[in-house]
Formats: C-alpha cells, structure tokens, sequence
C-alpha cells in the first residue's frame, strides 16, 4: 500500500536584521509558491571484495513519486505519492518497504540536512547474480538498514548565495555567486538480515562472509564549495561538495563473532541543480545527496553507504492579496 506523506519544513527566510544583495538574489515573502514534482530516492549498499572479484551493491527499489507542493512565507508542504501508472515494472527487482526521511533546511548562513532512512528489502543488479536465474533479480527481503544522522554547514557569503534559489524555488539567483561551507555531520546506522549479507555463491571472494549485522557510528569536519553559475538571468547550474573527515566506529558481527574497527576516512554531502528561474516561473531538476565510507576489520577496502533524492519540478510564484485595512 503507497501512503501520501505531508512534510512541513520551516526555511527560516526572516532572519533579524539580515538583508541579502537583492543585485545577486530576490526573494519574495508576499507571493505564494506552488510546485509539481517527480522524485525518487535511493538508498545503496557497496560490500567489498578481497579483490578476486567485484564489489557487491544492494540497492533499494523505491518508487518513482509524483507530488505537489506550496510555499507560503517560511513554511513549505509537500505531499506526494507512488502511483502504480509511474512504476509498472517496479516489482520486477522486488519490493522495498520501510521510511525515507530527508529534509533540507537553508537558513541564510546554513545548509542543514537531516536524514532517517529505514528501507528493508534490496536486490543486486544486473539479472542473474548470486545464482539468480537469468532473468532475475537477486533480491533480499529480509535485508533491512535504519541510518539518522545530521549535518550543517555555514554559508559565509550568504548574502550573495541562495541555496533556495535552486533547490527550494523560493528565491531566484540572478548573477553568479558562490561561498565556501564549514562544518560537520554525525551519523549512526545498522545494516542487518535474517542471514549472511554476502549472498553464499560469494562467500569464498569476501572475507566479511557470514556477518549478518554491521554497525556504524561516524562523525567528523568538513569543508567545500558552492556556487551557482547565472546566464542572462534566468538559467542557472548550482554545484555544491563537501568533504568531511570522519572518525568511524565499526562493528561487525553474527551470532558467534564481533569484530570492531575505529578508521579514518573520507565522506561528501552534495547537491546540484540546474534549469530556468524568475519572478514567476521555476523549471529544474535537483539532485542532493551523501555517501559514507569506512572501514571494517574484516575488509580490504570500505564500505560504502549512499543516499539521495533526485526531483523534477515545475513551480510558479503567485501574487498573494494584502489585506485592506481601510
């Protein structure tokens, strides 16, 4: 069964005696902004290999989504839903069940993003591996993982850069600008099934075979850079990257064994954005996202836990009506 979620996001425009370059950025706290959007998360898995063979990646198959949303003043609403005509053929790969969770909130000096995700259910590509038939998914029902975790960044040069501008349609950057970001995240999740995560056709090439349950624990610093490229005005690509440095905490374990791990290692969070802006009309598409790596004491190499959202989206500004007070 497919559920309409409501998601309310404050995006803190007002901020006490803030004022943004209005040469660089316009915003428009009396109109109201209504959207049409696709969007599909995803949520991948990347096992490695002892180096006899390719990694494995589990991936989620969530539903392509069909929403639409309004903008008023601070607060944004968004409802969506899997519709069965967007994802005839989903089930091919098999079902994943459970919550994806993220929300991305842009007060003027910050990019901050949350994230719950707790899918269950994930298959291999292409058809045919771990003794899948030919025409088959290798698929894992009972595999399931929860990450939460947050991350935030300043903006220093937040008053000539909009984040908004691209990924909330609730302002429009007219000239090019960028600014670096400064921060940190911290993450926690698990990764789990009824039995072994390496399926047993694998079990002589990955050297975690027979663990059933990973544990992770991350945080760190990080540093990047944003900026929006503006071509007359209203055309725009927006990149963003940070790279954080994080302490993980890893364990791996079954019912007769755990083995932990403490490493170093690189992660990113990133967001990209392209399309047409103005007073009225936002037509673009948006990708944000983050991957985790770190290492296990049973591995070679890292492991790789990675999510995003990908969205289309078509929205326009109206004019709200002021009230007369005469």
């Amino acid at each position: 069964m497919t559920l309409i979620f409501i998601i309310c996001s404050l995006q803190m425009n007002a901020q006490k005696g803030f004022q943004q370059d209005t040469t660089y950025y316009e915003t428009f706290p009396n109109k109201t902004t209504i959207r049409l959007y696709l969007s599909k998360k995803y949520v991948h898995l990347n096992f490695p290999s002892d180096g006899s063979t390719e990694d494995l990646e589990y991936k989620a198959n969530p539903k392509l989504n069909l929403g639409v949303g309004v903008t008023i003043k601070n607060i944004s609403i968004n409802l969506f839903n899997g519709f069965g005509f967007l994802n005839n053929k989903a089930d091919e790969k098999g079902k994943t069940k459970g919550f994806n969770f993220q929300v991305h909130v842009y007060p003027h000096k910050w990019a901050i993003d949350l994230m719950y995700v707790a899918p269950k259910g994930y298959h291999l590509e292409p058809q045919g591996m771990a003794g899948a038939p030919p025409d088959k998914y290798y698929y894992r029902e009972d595999l399931k993982t929860t990450f939460f975790g947050i991350s935030a960044y300043q903006v220093p040069n937040k008053k000539r850069f909009s984040y908004r501008a691209a990924l909330l349609q609730s302002e429009w950057q007219k000239k090019s600008a960028g600014s670096i970001i400064y921060g940190g995240e911290i993450h926690h999740g698990t990764v789990q099934g009824d039995s072994a995560l390496i399926p047993a056709l694998y079990s002589s090439k990955f050297r975690q075979a027979g663990i059933n349950k990973i544990n992770i624990l991350s945080f760190g610093p990080g540093a990047g850079y944003a900026y929006t490229l503006v071509m007359a005005q209203h055309f725009f690509i927006t990149g963003s990257m940070v790279i954080n440095l994080d302490v993980n905490f890893v364990r791996e374990e079954n019912e007769a064994t755990k083995e932990k791990n403490v490493s170093l290692n690189p992660s990113k969070v990133f967001k990209a954005a392209a399309g047409y802006n103005g007073k009225k009309w936002n037509i673009s598409a948006n990708w944000t996202g983050s991957s985790i790596s770190t290492q296990g004491s049973l591995t070679p190499d890292n492991y790789k836990f990675s999510s995003g959202n990908i969205r289309l989206v078509v929205a326009h500004r109206f004019e709200r009506h002021k009230k007369n007070n005469s």
